[in-house]
């Protein structure tokens, strides 16, 4: 990655990988599209190397990190998958309950970047939980690519099935304060939009870059939402304004921003696609709000 320069590469590229990523189009046919801007000196190989994400590079809150106790646990999804693997944390040597928060992987499983997103949670003082939907398939498998064609083969209301029923191993959870919120990611972020439609005692929802509900489905929710959204992901802000009209219509608390000339993906810190400005940005907001909900 350190040979190319983000700047240097067309957002037609980033659209591609975002085809890609969305399962929109398969490898033979992006790779093949990719070839077009393999010029000046840049190779598919290169280009390729440069999208993919980098898992070793981007840690910021390791997993034997002293300040926060991490493990795995299972729990029941009788609706879903059966039985689900999840990363747990929370403060080390916390005494007192704290607020819980469902983290929401994209469309590839649990990955290091949503483990890592889990405990920087945790760091902020809540009880995070991480699910990964790809347990009925064996887990995330260790490579992203294997991890969106696995997860293509789940039905995303089953995987829903699967978060509403870790929402509740947390809301019970001992640690726990019975105050759960959710923040998602791309999937996600739809899976964040869901669980405000289906559950009435879902404390906050912060939906980054999520598909939206159907309008009809709006009227249901009761948690107060916070969206973020990227100026460059025409593919998923074409459902806002409906969305927007409908939360309006129904009187719901939201908040929505807009961050300009970011690519959907920017809170991802592994790949080429993420804004540093935006990212920390918007994570400041989601904790901010979620100080302000689950405490």
């Amino acid at each position: 990655m350190n040979e190319i320069r983000k700047e240097n590469i067309s957002q037609e590229v980033f659209d591609l990988y975002d085809d890609y990523a969305h399962n929109r189009i398969d490898r033979r046919l992006f790779v093949q599209r990719l070839s077009v801007y393999a010029v000046g000196g840049l190779t598919v190989t290169s280009l390729l190397s440069f999208l993919m994400p980098d898992y070793k590079g981007a840690v910021q809150v390791k997993g034997d990190d002293p300040r926060i106790q991490s493990g795995y646990i299972t729990y029941s999804s009788p609706k879903g998958g059966g039985t689900i693997k999840a990363l747990l944390t929370m403060p080390a040597n916390e005494k007192e309950k704290l607020g819980g928060i469902v983290v929401v992987h994209e469309n590839r499983g649990l990955n290091p970047y949503i483990e890592d997103v889990a405990r920087r949670a945790a760091l902020a003082g809540y009880v995070s939980m991480a699910p990964d939907a790809l347990t009925p398939l064996g887990g995330y498998p260790g490579n992203d690519d294997k991890g969106r064609e696995l997860q293509s083969k789940r039905n995303r209301d089953e995987m829903l099935e699967d978060f509403i029923a870790g929402y509740d191993y947390l809301k019970q959870h001992d640690q726990c304060n019975g105050k759960v919120g959710v923040v998602g990611f791309c999937f996600g972020g739809w899976i964040a939009n869901m669980m405000a439609v289906r559950l009435p005692g879902l404390a906050a929802a912060v939906p980054f870059y999520g598909t939206q509900p159907a309008g009809g489905e709006v009227a249901n929710i009761k948690a107060p939402l916070l969206l973020h959204y990227a100026g460059l992901d025409t593919r998923v802000n074409e459902g806002w304004p409906a969305y927007e009209a409908a939360l309006k219509e129904n009187n719901k608390a939201y908040t929505a921003y807009l961050y300009p000339d970011v690519n959907h993906g920017f809170h991802n810190d592994t790949t080429p696609r993420y804004d540093k400005e935006a990212a920390e940005l918007a994570w400041k907001r989601t904790i901010d709000f979620f100080t302000a909900k689950l405490k």
